[in-house]
């Protein structure tokens, strides 16, 4: 049985440069660099390390003025390294006087991310939105109205804590919080939209850490709004805590069909690259069958029958060669990111996995035959035997590739 495809909610598209998010664009992947934006050179380097990874949108933090001026000399150098990815400027408490007082910065970035909850207070709040929202409509620039947990507008909170107090039946005060959430952002949008910023200009978010806050937020927020919305955990955490919690939330929110935007919001080791956020934002995508970015390796956990470590350095082997591939196959070789490969570790469900994937081997368990079978769509083709099992089989992906994955020299 082939499962219903997702329903997504209905939301309005939205230009970001070349980039269409909402509407009937695909769910994009996003991420934000974590260095100086005032170090051109270490911003670039990781700009480019992000786009060529897969994130189709980067935001950067602009947080003072020599953030801000380095920004236009960012762009041009990506530019000239051919990486047009999509700048986001990320602004707090300042935005207002940045891109007020730095044309080339509001000109350079493709979206500016504004949250309410640090903007201004009182009636400054109200006239230093107003201005950034100006600026966004005078260079025609889409912007995220983000709305966070741990910087929500105090004003606003104290107002619906009041007059929930006053009720004749109040709310948990953790339920007036999450509907503040989202009055801020709904609210937000509201106004952006009578000062002059067009409905296909507004994104919103409304981010937490806790992952039942965050799916019981947007929920909300898809009931009431029909902006494109941007998805993730404001902290997720570090490592396998970070990955399940971002999981956890995502997955159930977009079978739902909410969200048009993700970005994964890891907490990197020590010297650990800023891809993985990338790479797990398209998994999850790839894995719930909404989007497909590159080949996926279908391989056992291991078991007794299994004790050689054979299939396990060649899954991993294959799967980072596929990854390292993409960049090239995915100009010469379209629809290449669909392809499932095998790599099984014994006869229980060897040779019935590898016959399901594009191309799928089988290697010998304990006690079993030293044989490998080797199976191309569904088919039985040879048997490889001896040491160099690894590398004959990973030819044999190329070669698959070469003939299935047919283009016409790169795309333009």
């Amino acid at each position: 049985m082939t499962a219903s495809p997702i329903q997504r909610h209905r939301t309005v598209s939205v230009r970001i440069g070349d980039i269409g998010v909402g509407g009937d664009e695909p769910i994009r992947v996003q991420s934000m660099t974590n260095t100086d934006t005032a170090d051109v050179e270490a911003t670039v380097t990781q700009c480019a390390e992000l786009a060529r990874a897969g994130s189709e949108l980067v935001r950067v933090t602009v947080n003072n003025e020599s953030a801000a001026a380095a920004v236009p000399r960012i762009r041009e150098r990506l530019d000239a390294m051919g990486v047009g990815v999509p700048l986001i400027g990320d602004f707090h408490f300042n935005g207002h006087r940045l891109l007020s007082d730095y044309p080339a910065c509001a000109e350079a970035l493709a979206k500016y991310r504004i949250n309410p909850g640090n903007v201004g207070r009182g009636e400054k709040r109200d006239s230093q939105f107003a201005t950034m929202i100006e600026i966004a409509c005078r260079y025609d620039r889409p912007v995220r109205i983000g709305v966070n947990w741990g910087s929500l507008d105090p004003d606003l909170v104290v107002r619906m804590m009041d007059a929930n107090a006053k009720s004749a039946a109040p709310k948990e005060a953790e339920a007036i919080m999450r509907e503040a959430m989202v009055e801020s952002a709904v609210g937000s949008a509201l106004r952006a939209e009578e000062l002059g910023l067009p409905r296909d200009h507004i994104i919103l978010s409304c981010k937490m850490s806790g992952v039942q806050d965050l799916v019981a937020v947007y929920r909300m927020l898809a009931a009431r709004s029909d902006h494109a919305l941007h998805l993730g955990l404001t902290e997720a955490g570090m490592g396998s805590k970070g990955i399940v919690a971002s999981t956890a939330a995502l997955a159930v929110l977009l079978q739902e069909g909410i969200g048009d935007t993700i970005r994964i919001s890891l907490t990197p080791a020590p010297g650990e690259s800023r891809t993985r956020e990338v790479v797990v934002g398209q998994e999850i995508l790839q894995t719930m069958g909404l989007r497909s970015f590159a080949p996926m390796v279908t391989a056992c956990p291991g078991c007794g029958r299994t004790t050689s470590t054979v299939f396990q350095e060649l899954a991993e082997e294959i799967q980072t060669y596929l990854r390292e591939q993409m960049p090239v196959w995915r100009e010469t070789h379209p629809g290449v990111e669909t392809m499932q490969v095998a790599v099984m570790g014994c006869v229980v469900n060897g040779p019935g996995e590898s016959k399901h994937a594009n191309i799928g081997i089988s290697l010998p368990g304990t006690g079993e035959q030293p044989s490998a079978p080797v199976y191309i769509d569904g088919q039985k083709v040879t048997t490889l035997k001896g040491a160099g099992i690894a590398e004959r089989f990973k030819q044999m992906v190329d070669e698959y590739v070469a003939e299935r994955y047919r283009g016409e020299g790169p795309r333009a």
